[in-house]
């Protein structure tokens, strides 16, 4: 099954990504995170998949964030409101975001791809 890769262009950290899933002749769709991002049903979904903490699938670097005060709001936000804050902004998300349908990587590291993907 092809992978979705969930990425902005401008970002240097989804470029490597791309490049290293090129490299291992990965099938995947690129899609472009902040002109089509995930549903909040999609972004449900993937956290539950991942097992990871909802925290990790903010791009706490961001510009949004700030401006948006998530930080503070974190503290006290349920799931649910964190999950709608995820899907109001594609700039939130942190990315690439990648997914088979039943695994996810959240950001790029080398050697979580190569365990995930590989």
């Amino acid at each position: 099954m092809a992978l979705t890769f969930y990425w902005y262009p401008n970002c240097g950290t989804c470029r490597k990504a791309k490049k290293w899933l090129e490299d291992h002749k990965l099938s995947f769709d690129a899609v472009h995170i902040v002109e089509s991002p995930p549903s909040r049903q999609e972004i449900e979904k993937l956290y539950r998949l991942s097992g990871l903490d909802l925290k990790k699938f903010f791009n706490t670097s961001g510009q949004k964030y700030r401006e948006l005060g998530i930080k503070d709001k974190m503290k006290d936000a349920s799931d649910e409101e964190l999950l709608d804050i995820l899907a109001s902004d594609g700039m939130l998300i942190k990315r690439p975001l990648v997914t088979d349908g039943e695994k996810v990587t959240v950001g790029f590291k080398e050697e979580e791809f190569s365990q995930k993907w590989l």
